[in-house]
């Protein structure tokens, strides 16, 4: 393989899809089309000669080569990527990027604290993206990010959790024919007639607060439809298979002509905060840190 600026990419594609072990998911982590993966990964084995995955309808994982390479390309790619960074922020007069991940979608309600990172530290770049459902504190863990903004609770002994941006009233998602679509609002004692979504992979204590296990009155809340992904989230709820739990400001970046999104007004609001990897804390993140400090949360 040759080393260049395309070829990098097609690097990074094999290391995600060796993470995820799904063709789907890392499409959607790289924000590339799952033809553009698949395209890239039998460019590279056509250039080895020989297959890195092994695949069939139901399943993706390693070959024993595909297991060597991965291991190889790592820190190679890591490396590669940095020198190419470091060019580019010099390029602009920057010394560094804080590359912040969102778990919510809502950019602009965040807008103050953007604007003053970068009025008040010109020197150093601020990168935003979108988390994936997957596994949201991988990104933290592997280097992709230095910030994940997400709900908490985050009980993990290798992360810090920073301070609070806001907090969130809940709503109920609910096919456009629901019989729940009756109401105007709606409490958990009635919801949990219902199945409710879980992400796949997600820490346990992470959604028995966001998708209790129990009402207030005691009654087992139905959670066992497992997703990967906000689509997988929607076409469940709109097949009238689950009701979903979201934050409220879902209604306004993602409305739907087939969703109905009921209040629930027996639920306390959800916040969010920062969250960082204690091992990778550094002067950007201190820095972003103090300015979500000195401005406060958002107001409810």
């Amino acid at each position: 393989m040759k080393w260049g600026l395309v070829e990098l990419r097609d690097i990074e594609i094999f290391l995600t899809l060796a993470e995820e072990l799904h063709f789907g998911r890392a499409a959607e982590r790289l924000h590339v089309s799952v033809a553009r993966v698949s395209q890239a990964i039998k460019k590279q084995e056509r250039a080895i000669g020989a297959e890195l995955f092994a695949r069939n309808s139901h399943s993706v994982r390693l070959t024993r080569l595909g297991e060597q390479l991965r291991d190889d390309l790592r820190q190679l790619h890591q490396g590669l990527a940095q020198t190419l960074e470091r060019a580019r922020l010099a390029a602009r007069g920057k010394t560094g990027t804080l590359r912040v991940s969102l778990f919510p979608i809502n950019v602009q309600e965040l807008r103050r604290y953007w604007e003053t990172f970068r009025a008040r530290y010109p020197q150093w770049e601020l990168r935003l993206r979108v988390s994936g459902y997957r596994d949201p504190f991988a990104q933290l863990r592997n280097g992709e990010v230095d910030i994940l903004v997400t709900w908490l609770p985050v009980e993990e002994p290798d992360l810090t959790v920073g301070p609070l941006l806001f907090a969130e009233p809940r709503v109920l998602a609910v096919a456009g024919d629901h019989a729940l679509t009756r109401w105007s609002s709606v409490s958990l004692e009635t919801v949990s007639d219902f199945q409710h979504v879980v992400i796949e992979s997600a820490p346990g204590y992470w959604f028995g607060h966001y998708v209790p296990e129990l009402t207030p009155k005691g009654r087992a809340i139905d959670r066992t439809a497992n997703v990967h992904n906000l689509e997988d989230v929607f076409m469940h709820t709109v097949l009238g298979e689950t009701v979903t739990l979201f934050p409220v400001h879902v209604t306004s970046y993602f409305p739907r002509p087939d969703i109905v999104y009921l209040p629930v007004n027996d639920m306390d609001a959800l916040p969010y905060g920062l969250v960082w990897s204690s091992d990778a804390e550094n002067d950007m993140i201190r820095a972003f840190a103090r300015v979500v400090r000195d401005l406060g949360p958002l107001p409810g």
